[in-house]
């Protein structure tokens, strides 16, 4: 069995449940667990206000209702699995450092900024600043993955200096935005201005973007690195054609406002290269 938070009442305002994780609930009795603050608005309220709370431990917590109110799930998390049946409000993983989220749903802004380690799965679309730097920071995520199998708004991967974000849906504008490292893999339309101010990394699109003048052609060739990692991709469910993965992809080096050592990747159908 495992640790599950039915919803019975759905909060007014957004909840914010940094302690709806597996770090926090190991070894706690089920009452201690629905005892643990939350902040509704600006009220104190336990977890057991809105949750019936139910199963036992292992390292395992199965989240079910209407949750686009409540945020900061899986805070800080170090471990375990958090498997979520629906929508998620936004925060969801934020700086969590190990372990698995799982959202069957849709999510909400501000999927795992700050995260290091670890991965976050939102098999629906989600919204804007997908592992990107918090308002004036300038570091973003360090480590871990982020797959969104869905659509992503503005700003994914933000400022991020480490790690895997993938979307396999459309993707907004500013694509990784002031990028220090890191992977950035888009498998749908893309908006404008991907990789503004980026200063090392690698962002690869599926369809021909509309660059900065900051970004200079190199070359068209098959990057061996790309394939595994769109293979690993195609193995946790993301749709990618075999064509893409063992195609030509031309190269553009970037932001010359900048280092200019990062690096856009565009797949190029065999009529084009």
């Amino acid at each position: 069995m495992t640790i599950q938070l039915k919803l019975h009442t759905k909060p007014d305002v957004p909840v914010e449940a940094f302690n709806i994780n597996t770090s926090v609930f190991a070894k706690l009795s089920n009452t201690k667990i629905a005892s643990l603050l939350v902040m509704h608005g600006n009220v104190k309220a336990e977890i057991g206000d809105f949750f019936k709370v139910s199963g036992k431990q292992n390292n395992k917590i199965i989240l079910a209702g209407d949750l686009k109110n409540v945020k900061h799930v899986g805070t800080a998390m170090s471990h375990g699995e958090i498997l979520i049946k629906g929508n998620i409000g936004s925060h969801v993983g934020a700086e969590m450092s190990g372990g698995q989220i799982v959202v069957e749903g849709d999510a909400a802004d501000w999927v795992a900024p700050g995260i290091s380690g670890g991965q976050i799965i939102v098999k629906g679309n989600a919204g804007h600043c997908i592992g990107a730097a918090y308002r004036g920071a300038h570091i973003g995520i360090t480590g871990g993955e982020i797959v969104i199998h869905g659509n992503a708004k503005n700003e994914v991967g933000g400022g991020m200096r480490n790690g895997v974000i993938a979307v396999g849906g459309s993707c907004g504008d500013f694509a990784g935005v002031n990028m220090k490292a890191g992977s950035i893999f888009l498998l749908g339309e893309t908006g404008i201005r991907a990789g503004a101010g980026m200063k090392r990394g690698t962002i690869a699109m599926m369809q021909q973007p509309e660059l900065l003048p900051t970004f200079s052609y190199d070359c068209v060739y098959k990057p061996i690195y790309l394939r595994i990692y769109l293979m690993y991709l195609k193995n946790l469910g993301l749709k990618i054609e075999d064509k893409k993965i063992v195609g030509n992809y031309m190269r553009w080096s970037g932001d010359s406002v900048e280092l200019n050592r990062g690096e856009i990747l565009v797949f190029t159908p065999p009529d084009i290269a």
